[in-house]
């Protein structure tokens, strides 16, 4: 059976690509004024591996498209089909035929959230090229939602009815709307990074992804508390006074209260000898900062390593914060050194050769790197595609996206959702990413 994988993309920058039958021959295309490999490949219904393959130059590293310049396409005819409207019956199975995912999203290049939401677009796009390799069909929508847009003018599109999943909005002004539009004809709402989304409560077809940071706070203090229940705690105070962490370190002290686990507090004003005194030496300690801040996290390493120093049988591990991914790069070795752990919703891990592929074919695709930010959005708006197009396909609109459902391994961001009472459906997924002494990362999740 030939799948078809059709993009309808009504943005200021990007336009419907046409698809052809894919044979043994070949032709050649001239390159014209902003073309990409992807649209290219897009153009004639082949991929971008098909088509590197068919001209080796442009594997080569930095390798750019040139206006007028000639390229081979690996196929027989060179005269693009026209592209149809989808005439899919709203009535049949989502299995049985093409997923109808709609991005409602400000797609534009005014302004920081469109630039990300855009690169979070072309990874859903890459997304779905994967599907279809699959050999599940996709077809694809995508609206321009800025932050003065109107929503309900997009919502009055009869391509948005026909959706079977809708990703958006950025903004939770625009949830209420969207959430009633997706109750009323059946659609799963995917909610990606918006934080105010209470329909979640109330509506069965609401997804959201982004986990509200005060809600974690007592699951990571729980969960904490949990995995290392034979370390010995150590809670030091780093005198931050703007400190937001307040809340976890008060829950986790709750929680080893509750475990009868005993622990000791330091302060960064205590003598070298004092502080040392916290350690014991008959189980590791974990070494908990009561602040993310980078100032304090570089002098609770100098403390550390006094105590090592004098002490160097001792075991320390630290548990952190997600703001600590964003300093990898200068920590690295310290995070390795004391057996860091930092809970977060995501992890990129740039040696990974699935890692290194896609931001190959992303720069191969649309012209440039992904940016540089953490998480990646292009790689965000890839698992999020991924994780509901193989769902719907094996589970038809009875998709919940609990844990189990597939064996899909996630390439930054996993997800694993549970009802909240009679109302939609949260993302819980959570890891520790744990920077190991032999100098490998393992990802612990929970």
């Amino acid at each position: 059976m030939r799948h078809l994988l059709r993009y309808f993309l009504i943005c200021i920058f990007v336009l419907t690509l046409p698809l052809t039958v894919l044979a043994q021959a070949q032709t050649t295309h001239e390159v014209k004024k902003k073309e990409t490999m992807y649209g290219i490949a897009r153009m004639y219904g082949i991929t971008v591996e098909q088509l590197v393959q068919a001209n080796p130059g442009m594997e080569a590293p930095g390798y750019q498209l040139k206006k007028g310049s000639t390229i081979i396409i690996p196929v027989s005819q060179a005269k693009p089909e026209t592209p149809t409207a989808p005439k899919a019956n709203p009535n049949v199975d989502v299995r049985q035929r093409a997923i109808r995912m709609g991005i409602m999203l400000p797609l534009h290049n005014i302004n920081n959230d469109g630039k990300r939401m855009i690169e979070y677009y072309r990874g859903v796009l890459m997304a779905c090229d994967s599907m279809r390799k699959e050999g599940i069909s996709v077809d694809v929508h995508a609206w321009n939602l800025p932050e003065d847009g109107d929503v309900r003018a997009l919502l009055s599109d009869p391509a948005a009815a026909q959706c079977d999943v809708i990703i958006g909005p950025l903004y939770s002004k625009f949830v209420s709307p969207m959430a009633d539009f997706a109750e009323k004809h059946n659609i799963h709402l995917v909610i990606p990074f918006s934080i105010h989304a209470p329909e979640v409560y109330t509506n069965r077809h609401v997804f959201q992804i982004y986990q509200v940071p005060n809600d974690q706070v007592e699951t990571t203090a729980r969960r904490c508390a949990e995995w290392f229940k034979d370390y010995h705690p150590i809670v030091v105070d780093c005198g931050d006074s703007t400190s937001t962490k307040g809340p976890f370190t008060s829950n986790y002290r709750r929680q080893l209260e509750v475990r009868d686990i005993k622990y000791n507090i330091v302060s960064f004003k205590n003598s070298d000898a004092k502080f040392a005194a916290a350690f014991v030496k008959d189980k590791p300690n974990l070494v908990i900062l009561n602040t993310a801040r980078s100032p304090e996290l570089i002098a609770a390493f100098g403390r550390l390593s006094a105590v090592k120093a004098a002490n160097p049988d001792i075991q320390i591990a630290m548990f952190g914060y997600t703001e600590w991914m964003m300093y990898t790069q200068y920590q690295k070795e310290n995070f390795h050194k004391y057996n860091v752990y930092i809970p977060s919703p995501f992890y990129t891990n740039f040696q990974s050769p699935k890692t290194e592929m896609l931001q190959r074919l992303y720069r191969q695709n649309f012209g440039q790197d992904m940016m540089n930010s953490l998480p990646r959005f292009a790689l965000t708006g890839y698992d999020h595609a991924v994780f509901f197009l193989r769902g719907l396909h094996k589970y038809g609109m009875a998709f919940d996206g609990a844990a189990g459902r597939f064996g899909y391994q996630p390439m930054q961001t996993p997800l694993k959702f549970e009802r909240i009472g009679n109302g939609g459906l949260q993302n819980r997924a959570f890891m520790f990413i744990h920077y190991k002494e032999d100098r490998t990362i393992e990802t612990v999740n929970y």
